[in-house]
């Protein structure tokens, strides 16, 4: 009997220790092939480089609108790369706002390898060229993230004070949801990310939207009430519909309308 307990034991603690050694590949699932362009849907874009301040080569895409004087810097989550996100980028377009769109190193054309830091930095990098190379200012830049590109957009909005901040489908942080998605594991022990989602809006001052579906398969709805009820005012909660990934989608008009009217209550859609 105890030598099962110990095999047991040391089966469980090589799992812990695979897990801590390799959660880079539970947290990241770049793309590095790009499956089409904004042009695919008609769009006219600009290819974009940036640098980052660690020197990082990134890549991404800046789709420009002539109806308003505000753009979207829109960071994605954790999978893929940018031509997984075309659909949103015409719905912004639609909305009659301008967006760069970055791919965050190790994904799609960027160079380097991903890590929390870094992508932060590289968010960094897309603030400053939105600011430098177009010259909007920050009152006229939405830090807008989905999912893991909810804290870097969040962390954004913290230091560079943004026209408004949305976030979409976004945990509290990747301690909380590691530990719902892998109850066995002790996730908050052994993480090595944080993405704290639920500090950086606590100092917010600008307008939030937090989106969120009742039918997340992968972060629980309660992640986004949590977020909503840390933000001080002006926010506001917009409920949709769908799994994770297809939420935005399957929630159709009631997404964009709901975005709309929070952009539009705020100013920034005549």
């Amino acid at each position: 009997m105890i030598k099962v307990l110990l095999a047991l034991g040391g089966g469980y603690l090589l799992i812990v220790l695979l897990a801590f050694i390799f959660q880079d590949r539970m947290v990241f699932f770049p793309e590095s092939s790009l499956a089409g362009n904004p042009g695919d849907l008609g769009l006219e874009y600009e290819d974009v480089w940036l640098t980052t301040s660690d020197g990082i080569r990134v890549h991404g895409w800046f789709v420009p609108s002539e109806r308003g004087r505000t753009t979207a810097l829109f960071l994605h989550g954790n999978a893929g790369n940018i031509s997984h996100r075309l659909e949103m980028l015409d719905i912004i377009h639609r909305l009659g706002l301008s967006c760069l769109i970055i791919d965050y190193r190790g994904f799609g054309q960027s160079q380097g390898s991903p890590s929390e830091q870094g992508v932060y930095l590289d968010a960094e990098a897309a603030w400053d060229w939105l600011a430098t190379s177009k010259g909007f200012r920050p009152q006229e830049i939405i830090s807008w993230g989905r999912s893991l590109g909810g804290p870097v957009a969040a962390r954004l909005a913290r230091d560079k004070d943004p026209g408004a901040l949305i976030i979409e489908s976004t945990f509290t942080s990747m301690p909380e949801l590691g530990q719902k998605l892998y109850p066995i594991l002790p996730v908050k022990m052994i993480s090595r990310f944080s993405f704290p989602t639920l500090n950086y809006i606590q100092d917010l001052s600008c307008p939030l939207l937090v989106v969120h579906s009742e039918d997340d398969n992968l972060v629980p709805y309660q992640h986004g009430q949590r977020l909503y009820k840390a933000a001080g005012n002006p926010k506001e909660f917009l409920k949709i519909q769908g799994a994770h990934n297809d939420g935005f989608l399957v929630s159709g008009e009631t997404y964009v309308r709901g975005v709309q009217d929070f952009l539009q209550r705020f100013g920034f859609l005549d």
